[in-house]
C-alpha cells in the first residue's frame, strides 16, 4: 500500500474541502462523481480497504453492517470488486452521502500519499471550476461550422483505417504472414506510470526497464506510483499545476507505444475519447526523417502531404489551436536532435506557413511558438531522453508493459492450449531471466516462439528449453532457419547469394546498432548487399512509408533481434580490425547500450549454445571464440578490484551476467577465484541477479564471504541461491526483509552435508519465534556454526529457549550469538542459564532488549558460571545504574571476561 508520510490536515482544512464540494448542485455532484468514479475505485483497492471504510463509517456514510460487507467481499472476491461495489452503492445515495465519501477521501491524505488520491484531490481544488466544462468537452466536442465538421468526419474516416485493426506477426516458419486483428479485440490494457523525471541510462534500457518492472511488482510499490490511463494523459497534472499541453510517453523497444498511440486515436475517432480535440494529426518520426534530406517544409505542407482532403480548410483549422492534437510517435527514430531544451528559442517556427525542418517544427509545437495552445503527445524510447529538460514538458509517463496476470494471459493465448501454456510459463517463471524479459509485449512473443518446439510434439525428441537470454534467441533464430517455407537455409549450403544475405543482415544490423539506426531504407539494405526475400521477412518487418511512391523501409522485428544479428555476425565473418573496432566502441561507451549485445557475444562463445545455428550456418569462428574469451578474462580481472560505490557493483553484476551466458564454468573459476570475498552490500538485487550470482558461486564451488546486507533479496531471491549457500563461509544477509519463510533456505544450507557456514548474519530480517525450531535442528545437522547474529529480530522468550537448546549438545562450537534488540524480557534470563555449561560461547550480546533489574540475579549467575565467556554486552537495557554498577564490577571476579554497558 502506498502508506507513509501523508499530508498534514486540520479540521478546517476537511471542513474548507467540504463546503466547496457543498457548492455543487446534486446534478453536478453526480457528474464530477462518475467523472473521478474510475480513479476513486483505483485508489481505494490500492491503499487498505479496512482503513477506507473505517473512514466511511466514522463520518457516516455507511454503518458497521455495511462495512462488514465490503470487507467479505474483500475476502471472497479480490479488492478491486469491492472497491468498485462500494463505490457505486455510495454514489446511488443523496447529494449530502456523496459529499462525505469525498470528504473521507480527503482526510485519507493525512495517512496516504498515493499520487492517484492526491491528484485528484488536486484537480477539484485547483482545477474544479474547469473539470466539469472539461467533462462536457471531452464527451460533446466543440461545436463546429458545417463546413470544418465534414472535414473532421474525413480526417476519423481515414484515421480509423489506419487504426482499427492490430498486426501480429505469426511464429518463424508458417506460410501466412502477418494478421490482423481488430483493435478492440486483441488490445492489453499496459501499465503507464507517472515519470518525474529522466533518469540516466546505466545498463541496456530493455534490462533496466525489466529490473525496474520487477523492483515496482516486489516491493509493490507500484501503488505509490501514478497510474496513467489514457483518458488521463492530458488532464490536471498535480506535479506541473497545470492542464498539461505537451506530454511524452515513453518506453522500451516493443513495450507498446505505437499501440498505445494507436489505441488513442481508434478511441478518438469512436467519439470515445478527448472530444476536446476537434482534430489529430499524427505522424510517425521514420517518416518524416524523408524530409531530412530533403528540402525544408512547412508545417502546413506536412499536413498536407499527409491529410491532402484538408487543403481548402487547412487555414481555418489552424486559426483554433487549443482545438487541435499532434502527435509524433518515435522521437528516437528522429534523424535529426529535436532541441527540447529551454534554450534555442531563436529558430523556431513562428506561424504554420513558415519553412523549417521537421525537427525545428516539432520543437516549435512543444514550445509552443508555434500554434500557441495546441496540444502534442511524443513517444519515444527512454535512451533518447538523456539530454532532454523535463520543465519543457508538461507531463512525462512511462510504458511499464505487462503486470504477471497480463504475462499469464499472453502466454494462454498464444498456445490456445492450457496444458501447454501452464508448463511454458512455470518454466519460464522458474528461470527468472526470461520471465523478467517479458514484461515487453514483444519478448512475450520472441519467448513463446522459441519455446514452442520444447515443450510441443513437433520431434520425437523435444528440444532442451533455454535457459540463458543467447539461448533463447539461439532457438529463436534457428527455427527461421529451419521452418522458413520458402527459401531453406540447410546446413551444407554454401551458395553465395544465401551466403551473402545472412551476412549482409548481420553487418546490417551491426551497423544499425553502432550508429542508433532502426529504420533501413532500400540504399541501406543494398550498401549490405541484402536482397528483400522471403528469408529476410523471417527477421524484419517492411512498412510503407509512401503509398503514392511505394516506398518502403524496414527495420528488425524487435532491437534485440538486431541486436543478436550485429553479435552473430562476428562469429560468421569474423575480422580481427572489426572485432578490435568493436571493443573500442564497447569500451568508450558508458550509457549500456551495448550490454545486451555483449551478452550475445559471451553466450555465443559457447558452442553447446551455439549449435542449433551451427547446424544451419557451419562453424562458428574459433579466434572469435578465443578473442571474445579473453576478453571476458581481462574485464572479470579489472572489475574484481575493491567494490567501493554502486556503479563499482553493477559493473561486476554485469561481467557476472556475461558470464552467465558464456556458461563457462572454468574462466568463473578461474577469473573469480576461489575462497574470496564478494561484497554487494547496499546494492538492491533483483531474483535474476540471485539467480546469476548462483551459478557464479556455483563455479566457484567455494567462497571466503558473502556480504548481502540491506540487498533487498527477499524471500524469493534467496531461494534462487540456495544451492550454494552451504559453500560460503561467511555469509551476511542482514536486512533483507526475509520473514520466518526465509530460514528454510538457509536450513537447506546448514543441513548440507558440504556446508562451510561459519558465520551467519541474519539481523534484520523480522524472524519470530516460529522459525527457532527449524533454525536450532538445521544448526545440529552439522555444528559448523561459529558465530550467529539474530541482532534487531522479534525473537522472544521460547522462541530463546528452542534456540539455547543447541548449546546443551557437547557437539556445538557457536563462539559469538548476538540477540541484540529483540524485546526479551527477564523471563529470557532463566533461559540463558541454559548456556552456563557450554564449553564454546565466548560472546554474547544482549544490548537493546527489556532487561531490568529483576533479572540482575540471573545475569550475575550467567557471568560468574559460563566460564567460556570473554566478552557480554548489556547496554541499552532497562537497568538501574546501581545495578549497571553491580553488573560492571563483577568483571574483577572474572578475569578476562569483558563486561559492556554501553
Amino acid at each position: 500500500m502506498a502508506r507513509n508520510e501523508g499530508r498534514t490536515l486540520s479540521e478546517s482544512d476537511i471542513q474548507e474541502f467540504h463546503s466547496k464540494l457543498s457548492k455543487y448542485s446534486q446534478s453536478e455532484l453526480r457528474r464530477l462523481s462518475l467523472y473521478f468514479q474510475p480513479d476513486i475505485v483505483y485508489v481505494i483497492e490500492n491503499i487498505d480497504l479496512h482503513t477506507v471504510l473505517g473512514e466511511l463509517c466514522y463520518r457516516k456514510v455507511i454503518n458497521a453492517q455495511e462495512a462488514q460487507t465490503y470487507k467479505n467481499l474483500d475476502k471472497q472476491c479480490d479488492s478491486s470488486t469491492a472497491a468498485s461495489i462500494l463505490v457505486e452503492d455510495v454514489f446511488l445515495q443523496n447529494g449530502p452521502t456523496v459529499v462525505k465519501m469525498w470528504v473521507s477521501l480527503y482526510a485519507l491524505q493525512r495517512m496516504y500519499s498515493h499520487p492517484n488520491l492526491l491528484g485528484m484531490l488536486d484537480e477539484i481544488i485547483e482545477n474544479g471550476h474547469n473539470v466539469l466544462q472539461e467533462e462536457c468537452l471531452n464527451v460533446h466536442g466543440h461545436h463546429l461550422q458545417p463546413y470544418l465538421k465534414d472535414c473532421q468526419q474525413q480526417l476519423k474516416h481515414h484515421l480509423f483505417q489506419m487504426t482499427n485493426t492490430l498486426m501480429e506477426y505469426t511464429a518463424p516458419g508458417l506460410s501466412q504472414g502477418p494478421q490482423s486483428f481488430p483493435i478492440s479485440e486483441r488490445y492489453v490494457e499496459l501499465v503507464v506510470i507517472s515519470q518525474r523525471s529522466f533518469r540516466k541510462q546505466v545498463h541496456h534500457e530493455a534490462l533496466e526497464a525489466g529490473e525496474l518492472h520487477e523492483y515496482h511488482l516486489r516491493q509493490k510499490v507500484q501503488t505509490g506510483l501514478e497510474r496513467i490511463t489514457p483518458n488521463r494523459l492530458f488532464r490536471w497534472c498535480f506535479r506541473s499545476h497545470r492542464m498539461p499541453q505537451c506530454v511524452m510517453v515513453t518506453g522500451v523497444p516493443g513495450v507498446g507505444k505505437t499501440t498505445l498511440v494507436q489505441k488513442f486515436i481508434f478511441e478518438w475517432v469512436n467519439g470515445k475519447l478527448y472530444q476536446k480535440f476537434a482534430f489529430i494529426f499524427f505522424f510517425k518520426f521514420r517518416e518524416l526523417n524523408q524530409h531530412e534530406k530533403e528540402t525544408p517544409i512547412s508545417l502546413e505542407r506536412l499536413i498536407l502531404q499527409k491529410y491532402p482532403f484538408l487543403r481548402e480548410n487547412l487555414g481555418m483549422i489552424l486559426e483554433d489551436p487549443q482545438k487541435l492534437l499532434f502527435i509524433f510517435d518515435g522521437l528516437d527514430e528522429s534523424r535529426s536532435e529535436v532541441d527540447l531544451s529551454n534554450r534555442a528559442f531563436q529558430d523556431l517556427c513562428v506561424s504554420p506557413g513558415q519553412v523549417k525542418t521537421v525537427s525545428w517544427i516539432v520543437a516549435s509545437l512543444v514550445k509552443q511558438t508555434l500554434l500557441k495552445g495546441c496540444c502534442v503527445l511524443l513517444t519515444s524510447r527512454p535512451i533518447a531522453l538523456e539530454k532532454l529538460e523535463t520543465g519543457i514538458l508538461h507531463r512525462s509517463a512511462e510504458i511499464v508493459g505487462f503486470l504477471s496476470k497480463e504475462r499469464e494471459g499472453y502466454f494462454t493465448k498464444f498456445y490456445n492450449n492450457d496444458t501447454i501454456s501452464s508448463k511454458v510459463f512455470q518454466y519460464v517463471r522458474d528461470t527468472g531471466i526470461l520471465y523478467t524479459l517479458c514484461y515487453n509485449p514483444s519478448y512475450c512473443w520472441i519467448t513463446c516462439t522459441a519455446l514452442k518446439p520444447c515443450f510441443t510434439k513437433q520431434t520425437a525428441k523435444p528440444l532442451a528449453p533455454p535457459k540463458t537470454v543467447t539461448q533463447l534467441f539461439v532457438s529463436y533464430i534457428s527455427n527461421i532457419l529451419k521452418n522458413h517455407t520458402t527459401e531453406h537455409v540447410q546446413a551444407d549450403s554454401t551458395t553465395e547469394p544465401v551466403k551473402t544475405d545472412l551476412l549482409g543482415i548481420g553487418w546490417l544490423a551491426d551497423h544499425g546498432v553502432r550508429n542508433r539506426i532502426f529504420v533501413f531504407y532500400d540504399n541501406d539494405l543494398s550498401a549490405f548487399n541484402v536482397r528483400p526475400s522471403k528469408l529476410l521477412s523471417g527477421f524484419m518487418m517492411e512498412t510503407l512509408q509512401k503509398e503514392e511512391k511505394s516506398e518502403v523501409t524496414r527495420s528488425f522485428l524487435h532491437l534485440t533481434i538486431q541486436e543478436f544479428w550485429a553479435a552473430m555476425v562476428y562469429f560468421l565473418d569474423y575480422k580481427e580490425d572489426r572485432f578490435k573496432k568493436l571493443m573500442q566502441t564497447i569500451s568508450a561507451c558508458e550509457d549500456g547500450r551495448y550490454e545486451i549485445l555483449l551478452r550475445f557475444l559471451a553466450g555465443l562463445s559457447h558452442p553447446p549454445s551455439r549449435s542449433q545455428l551451427e547446424a544451419h550456418l557451419g562453424r562458428f569462428s574459433s579466434e572469435a571464440t578465443r578473442e571474445v574469451i579473453k576478453w571476458l578474462g581481462e574485464k572479470v580481472h579489472e572489475e574484481r578490484e575493491p567494490l567501493k560505490t554502486k556503479t563499482d557493483k553493477r559493473k561486476l553484476l554485469n561481467m557476472f551476467c556475461f558470464l552467465f551466458e558464456s556458461r563457462n564454468s572454468s574462466l568463473v573459476r578461474e577469473k573469480v577465484g576461489q575462497d574470496v570475498p564478494l561484497d554487494f552490500s547496499d546494492y538492491y538485487l533483483t531474483p535474476v541477479d540471485c539467480t546469476i550470482l548462483s551459478y557464479i558461486l556455483g563455479c566457484c564451488t567455494a567462497i571466503e564471504s558473502l556480504n548481502l546486507d540491506s540487498c533487498f533479496i527477499q524471500t524469493e531471491g534467496l531461494e534462487k541461491l540456495t544451492p550454494v549457500l552451504h559453500t560460503i563461509k561467511e555469509l551476511r544477509l542482514n536486512h533483507n526483509d526475509l520473514k520466518d519463510a526465509g530460514i528454510e533456505a538457509i536450513c537447506k544450507a546448514l543441513k548440507n552435508p558440504h556446508c562451510r557456514i561459519q558465520s551467519l548474519s541474519l539481523q534484520s530480517n523480522i524472524l519470530t519465534d516460529n522459525c527457532c525450531e527449524k533454525l536450532a535442528s538445521a544448526i545440529a545437522e552439522k555444528f559448523t556454526l561459529l558465530n550467529l547474529d539474530l541482532g534487531k529480530n522479534k525473537i522472544r522468550d521460547h522462541g530463546l529457549e528452542t534456540l539455547l537448546s543447541i548449546f546443551e549438545k557437547p557437539r556445538c562450537i557457536i563462539h559469538t550469538l548476538s540477540l541484540q534488540e529483540n524485546g526479551l524480557s527477564d523471563k529470557s534470563c532463566q533461559t540463558l542459564l541454559n548456556i552456563t555449561n557450554s564449553g564454546s560461547l565466548k560472546t554474547l550480546d544482549l544490548r537493546g532488549n527489556l532487561l531490568t533489574d529483576e533479572c540482575a540475579g540471573d545475569i550475575q549467575y550467567l557471568i560468574l558460571t559460563c566460564t567460556s565467556l570473554t566478552e557480554i554486552r548489556l547496554g541499552m537495557n532497562d537497568f538501574t545504574p546501581k545495578t549497571e554498577e553491580l553488573l560492571q564490577s563483577l568483571g574483577v571476579d572474572r578475569p578476562g571476561l569483558t563486561i559492556r554497558m554501553g
